[in-house]
């Protein structure tokens, strides 16, 4: 459809988040705080953080919520309702030219997925918005969901991003959500994340536990070795967690440069393969390094970050 990225992988069109910020959209007090923390985007809630009886007062609060976000650099998404009543009202609410991602909650299929491509389309076109302006970040959340995550991926091209309701598919389950135990899940999530060509959101870890923050930092780098690329938090002292460990330190990028340099030399020599320090190099390490500069490329085009 004209006006949508190519999907797959190799897309260039992925956002650069390293950190997304949970802020209640009826809480205007919190949007200064959340500015000031740093985090990459925001999102702004509508579903479990906002009791029933203020689910039209949060609605109303987004535009102007996102306006402000938008002013200062900050992306914004906006997590909205399941079940379908609530959902359908969330959407014609809050698509406009400020909220640049929908979290879509307890995806239960690709026809779900895109039930609600078409009707964003719909409300794109009422606003005079581009096609395809509104993303997804699909929250995998229910049994059927996980056993389905590559095809959901892969639903429509909107999708950016996917992340798994650790809380919801424990009780679904009948587990405890530690990261023992949700290790295997969220590797799963990674794996189809990346064939879908979308990026991988979130941690092995709790994102609810914030009193120490050595111990939450470590998870994180835990987090960024196993795949994942950004991921949501709710309270504003983990931001500055997540922007350190989700962006490439300069040590990482003086070896990336280094090793695709020396590809470059061994190339124009007819050789595949060389030795840097005693580890032999070959095409999967070059390959990695050139997407760990690109990734940091993205980052510092789009949050100033070195």
């Amino acid at each position: 459809m004209t006006g949508f990225p190519t999907t797959g992988r190799g897309r260039a069109d992925l956002p650069a988040w390293r950190s997304i910020l949970y802020v209640p959209a009826n809480v205007p007090r919190y949007l200064a705080k959340a500015a000031e923390a740093g985090p990459d985007a925001v999102q702004l809630d509508l579903e479990d953080s906002i009791a029933p009886a203020e689910k039209e007062r949060a609605r109303e609060a987004v535009g102007q919520a996102a306006r402000q976000l938008r002013a200062k650099g900050i992306d914004v998404s906006v997590r909205i309702n399941q079940p379908l009543s609530l959902a359908v009202r969330d959407v014609e609410a809050v698509v406009g030219p400020d909220v640049g991602t929908i979290a879509l909650t307890k995806v239960g299929g690709r026809s779900h997925v895109r039930l609600f491509d078409e009707l964003v389309s719909e409300c794109e076109s009422r606003r005079q918005l581009a096609l395809g302006h509104t993303r997804f970040i699909i929250a995998i959340e229910t049994p059927e969901a996980f056993e389905d995550m590559l095809e959901i991926a892969k639903a429509s091209p909107r999708a950016v991003a996917m992340i798994l309701g650790a809380e919801d598919l424990a009780l679904e389950w009948g587990c405890e959500p530690i990261e023992d135990v949700m290790r295997m899940p969220k590797q799963r999530l990674i794996a189809a994340a990346r064939a879908a060509g979308i990026l991988p959101l979130g941690m092995l870890g709790s994102i609810t536990d914030f009193r120490d923050m050595e111990a939450f930092r470590a998870m994180v780098r835990r987090s960024r070795q196993f795949g994942f690329e950004g991921a949501t938090c709710i309270h504003p002292s983990q931001v500055a967690v997540l922007n350190d460990e989700y962006m490439p330190s300069q040590e990482q990028l003086d070896s990336a440069r280094n090793i695709v340099a020396l590809d470059a030399e061994a190339s124009a020599q007819g050789r595949g393969a060389f030795q840097v320090g005693g580890r032999m190099i070959d095409a999967p390490i070059v390959q990695r390094a050139r997407r760990l500069l690109a990734r940091a490329g993205r980052l510092q085009e789009g949050h100033g970050a070195a």
